[in-house]
């Protein structure tokens, strides 16, 4: 069974009738609080570099209206905002909770004119075909219901020459990193996330869908399949992390 297959069928909550989305949008709602903390806490402030290298495949683009999909709380929207300096960024999510955090945080900082976060689903983005200079998500694209409708709703609203940026975690498969990665995300992550979060299932769902998510050269073709053209693929940190970067 693929990737694609495996990662769409796993949820946060097992036991709900729910479906996918509405499961992610329940969870992200819950630990929405504490989402910004854990990341950096968790990730060891590792996100933030990662976060700077996807951005700098945008820089000889120069893109002046850009869409971040699964943007959250807004943090790549407002480092987007800052270092690549675009007309404006439309920030999409479909939890609400995590939307309310991310508005106040670009208040706060005076980006409520660059950046305006809304309401929305990766699979039927709500702007008209060619709309976007650029595209990214930051670890986000794992969690679509859907992934290569969410890919191809992205393509649609892309300008050609257009880029997508997808930050995702992966699974290193370097000894000894790949066994302290798996026993950290597997048995930790859930008890730091039962800890400050309140929320175990979130963070227990997290390893399970990056080990179910297609990765690397599987991913790549998944994008060209989707048509998108010049796909690379670059892996951060011994593999824990990669940058997808596609051209429409």
């Amino acid at each position: 069974m693929s990737g694609k297959l495996n990662v769409e069928k796993i949820v946060p909550f097992s036991e709900s009738k729910l479906s996918k989305k509405q499961q992610i949008a329940t969870m992200f709602d819950d630990i929405a609080h504490r989402y910004d903390f854990l990341n950096h806490f968790m990730s060891l402030g590792i996100d933030v570099i990662w976060r700077k290298k996807a951005l700098k495949y945008l820089k000889s683009l120069q893109p002046k209206n850009m869409l971040d999909v699964a943007t959250g709380t807004g943090d790549f929207a407002i480092m987007a905002s800052k270092r690549l300096n675009p007309d404006h960024i439309t920030g999409i999510d479909i939890s609400e909770g995590m939307l309310a955090h991310g508005r106040e945080k670009i208040q706060k900082q005076g980006l409520s004119d660059k950046i305006t976060l809304q309401l929305g689903d990766s699979e039927t983005i709500s702007f008209p075909d060619q709309t976007f200079d650029a595209i990214t998500v930051a670890f986000g694209v794992r969690n679509f219901e859907n992934l290569q409708k969410g890919l191809a709703e992205m393509r649609r609203v892309l300008k050609p020459g257009g880029k997508l940026i997808i930050l995702e975690f992966s699974n290193p498969t370097v000894f000894p990193i790949k066994q302290f990665y798996n026993l950290y995300f597997r048995y930790i992550t859930p008890l730091i996330g039962k800890w400050i979060a309140k929320s175990k299932a979130a963070y227990s769902y997290l390893p399970e869908s990056v080990k179910a998510f297609p990765q690397g050269k599987e991913m790549s073709n998944i994008l060209t399949n989707t048509g998108f053209q010049a796909v690379t693929c670059k892996t951060l940190t011994f593999g824990i992390c990669s940058i997808y970067c596609a051209s429409r």
